[in-house]
């Protein structure tokens, strides 16, 4: 999910993860996962079962990872790893793949850059 800000509506943020937010935390089916509960200094306006919510906050409880590109005011945040089976880190592992032209392009080369990488597959 691609975000602007990260204090986003409760309605934004369920939309956008599959995951519903309740008073007993956020849930998907019946699996639940809890929230930390608004600190005194945390406005209630951010509790994530009001209507706005700390996505940073939510991230972090629920193991889902956030990455940032500030310079940009753009955020990603990433699946929930129920069992703890996302990958440890966001660095990919060195493809080197044939190029357009014939020539062998390797992932390495671009060390240092915001890489999106788009996969697809016609099944």
């Amino acid at each position: 999910m691609l975000l602007r800000s990260l204090h986003i509506s409760k309605s934004e943020f369920e939309a956008g993860t599959g995951w519903t937010l309740k008073p007993e935390g956020a849930c998907q089916g019946s699996v639940c996962i809890p929230l930390s509960r608004p600190s005194s200094s945390r406005p209630p306006s951010l509790h994530p079962v009001g209507d706005t919510i700390d996505v940073a906050q939510v991230a972090h409880d629920m193991a889902m990872p956030l990455v940032a590109a500030e310079e940009h005011r753009l955020w990603a945040l990433g699946p929930a790893a129920i069992g703890a089976r996302a990958l440890a880190s966001a660095e990919a592992p060195d493809l080197r793949l044939p190029g357009l032209d014939g020539n062998m392009f390797s992932l390495s080369s671009l060390r240092g850059q915001k890489v999106l990488l788009y996969a697809w597959a016609p099944y």
